[in-house]
């Protein structure tokens, strides 16, 4: 198959790359987002988000005519859906939150309309099991002229597959290229053609399997990963009860050549691991007992940590005679997700700060150097500084490990308490 113009729908951490990608193979892409400052910026050869060596790629390829933005899908020869997939959290008490496919389903009504015969559809969003075959269904609604893989088989006018991202944020436009991908058609032949269209620019290998498949491996994936941590964190918590270094602990135990214990943080963000073990939980609640309970040991710990930073200013105050609590000024240092990025998705750092600011006992000052300002619920309540001035604060806490609070002349500016959550210094 011939993919000369290729489609993107939904142009943030992953469709953008994704994007630029096949934009530097000299594919004619077609990015499209319904953030009208998001497709301005990439039309000037400028990008939205922070990401390595994403800006160069989006300039060389805005600049060479292979890339160009807009709010509206046109016809191509293969669409990519990247869009977010967030989930709902239950009204009650403990309900376990579910999947939100309506930004997939928005995504299908909008390429529908362009779509023709020999047209590939692949669904990149992370989702849960069967969400790629909703989207099928939906585009089969919407265009009942075409046929399509649940009615025609291998035979249908238009092919579907799943192919979900794999990659870390912050090594991108790397990890695109390098890493293996795992394409699951609903037909061998919509695999097919989805592997011979990453294999525009993937040096790993593609490696084939049914759309169900695919999509359960990205969820296993990241439910692995979160399982993990949660027992690190869990070790955190049990640590500092019995009063143990939990760094100087997890550092021994992983001299045995079976044992490798991840480092605690605050607790999970972002769109994946904080995310993805629901789409499973939600469809097997009985048997993910273990996955349920490693989510709920990372949700947990930021209200943990909010409970160590009322101990810490409950012992500044014991020793500063005179000062209340109105009179401390507490620095936080992160509020994205992990070091070195601007995503602020399911963030815990983010969460502890604003549960700092709603005690409305002390001050509040936000230090983060990826992010151009505070979101809106923080504006009113918190100060957002630079480092130089931050570091005059009573107590600070280092929520997120940026690479800049690691350095040297940082740690010998500051002036107060410091309570490290990241184990990084």
């Amino acid at each position: 198959m011939q993919f000369e113009t290729i489609c993107v729908v939904g142009l943030g951490y992953i469709g953008l790359p994704t994007a630029a990608a096949f934009a530097g193979r000299r594919k004619n892409v077609i990015g499209v987002d319904i953030n009208q400052h998001a497709v301005d910026t990439i039309n000037r050869g400028e990008i939205h988000i922070v990401e390595p060596e994403l800006d160069i790629a989006v300039h060389a390829a805005v600049k060479e005519g292979n890339l160009r933005a807009t709010t509206r899908p046109e016809p191509a020869d293969a669409f990519l859906v990247a869009v977010p997939t967030p989930f709902k959290k239950g009204e009650e008490a403990g309900a376990i939150p579910t999947p939100d496919l309506s930004y997939i389903q928005a995504a299908a009504d909008s390429i529908a309309p362009v779509l023709k015969k020999g047209d590939l559809v692949i669904l990149e969003s992370t989702s849960p099991v069967g969400a790629t075959e909703k989207m099928a269904g939906w585009l089969a609604q919407a265009r009942t002229d075409l046929s399509f893989p649940q009615q025609a088989g291998e035979d249908s006018d238009i092919r579907i597959a799943h192919c979900p991202e794999r990659v870390l944020p912050g090594h991108v436009m790397h990890e695109l290229i390098e890493n293996d991908r795992i394409i699951g058609g609903m037909t061998n032949k919509c695999s097919e053609a989805a592997c011979e269209l990453y294999k525009t620019f993937v040096r790993g290998e593609c490696l084939l399997t049914t759309a169900r498949t695919a999509e359960m491996a990205k969820l296993t994936e990241n439910a692995f990963r979160d399982v993990n941590i949660a027992f690190a964190n869990e070790l955190s918590m049990i640590c500092d009860k019995v009063d143990i270094n939990v760094w100087e602990l997890i550092k021994l135990a992983n001299r045995h050549p079976r044992v490798n214990i991840l480092q605690p943080g605050p607790g999970v963000g972002g769109h994946c691991i904080a995310v993805d073990p629901w789409f499973i939980v939600s469809e097997t609640p009985k048997e993910a007992r273990l996955i349920s309970t490693a989510r709920e040991v990372n949700d947990s710990k930021p209200e943990w940590v909010i409970n160590k930073v009322k101990m810490a200013l409950s012992d500044y105050l014991r020793d500063s005679p005179g000062k209340n609590a109105s009179d401390v000024t507490i620095a936080c240092y992160g509020i994205t997700f992990k070091p070195d990025i601007d995503d602020l998705r399911e963030s815990p750092a983010l969460k502890i700060v604003c549960d700092i600011c709603d005690l409305k006992l002390v001050k509040c000052v936000v230090v983060d150097p990826n992010i151009k300002g505070l979101p809106q619920n923080l504006l009113k309540d918190a100060a957002f500084m630079k480092t130089t001035s931050a570091v005059k604060a009573d107590i600070h806490i280092l929520l997120v490990n940026h690479k800049c609070f690691r350095s040297k002349q940082f740690l010998d500016g500051v002036r107060g308490r410091m309570y490290d959550f990241t184990g990084g210094l």
